[in-house]
């Protein structure tokens, strides 16, 4: 481990503790208590594939047809932030011991005001809380997209993606597959036809473009 690497660690390590203080933990209680009450009544198969972030996951509900063969489970909540999943990891993602895990989080981060740098070290918690319960299991990262209602923060989505990129490439458990940039068209620019009507959550039509991105990692 290069003194780059255990700095970065630490620094997970201290964001991981003082999650509390990042994390809305009572703003989605009742949700996660659904998905509780879900996996009261069906207990997940373990070693599947857990998908968890924002809306975009959340509202993938064509996941099953999407990946067929793929034992999977969506426990995406939208609205949240990046935190709120390092807060949850241990009750909907660690229980199911997943051998994968897809991540989707820190648009609504950037667009709250936090910084690219802050969305790395919420990343870093969080593979550093998995890993410490679930040291085989890989993790992927999709890219924040840039949406057409979020144009201001353009900016920071890039950089948040270039710095959770690098931070992926230290491990060989993480990935970053990069599902924003085929959603531009040639000139770089986002597609607005890819969006329902608030240019902000997508239509089956972006669905597609992250399905073929995502599919050759979920293979087993």
């Amino acid at each position: 481990m290069t003194p780059l690497h255990y700095l970065r660690l630490l620094f997970a390590a201290a964001f991981l503790f003082s999650a509390h203080a990042f994390a809305t933990p009572e703003k989605w209680a009742k949700e996660i208590e659904k998905y509780a009450q879900a996996d009261a009544l069906k207990v997940p198969a373990k070693g599947g594939v857990v998908f968890i972030g924002s809306s975009s996951i959340r509202r993938w509900t064509s996941l099953a047809t999407d990946f067929p063969g793929v034992t999977l489970l969506n426990r995406g909540f939208g609205g949240s932030e990046l935190p709120d999943s390092v807060f949850y990891a241990d009750r909907i993602v660690i229980p199911y011991a997943p051998r994968l895990v897809v991540v989707y989080a820190g648009e609504n981060d950037l667009q709250a005001g936090k910084s690219a740098e802050s969305i790395l070290a919420a990343f870093q918690a969080f593979h550093a809380k998995v890993h410490a319960a679930l040291p085989q299991t890989k993790i992927i990262f999709l890219a924040i997209k840039e949406s057409p209602s979020r144009a201001k923060i353009r900016d920071k989505v890039l950089l948040a993606n270039k710095l959770i990129a690098a931070d992926c490439a230290q491990d060989p458990r993480l990935t970053f597959v990069d599902v924003a940039t085929p959603m531009l068209d040639a000139q770089g620019q986002t597609r607005p036809e890819l969006f329902i009507a608030d240019q902000l959550h997508m239509n089956p039509s972006g669905y597609v473009i992250w399905t073929k991105a995502l599919a050759p990692y979920l293979k087993p």
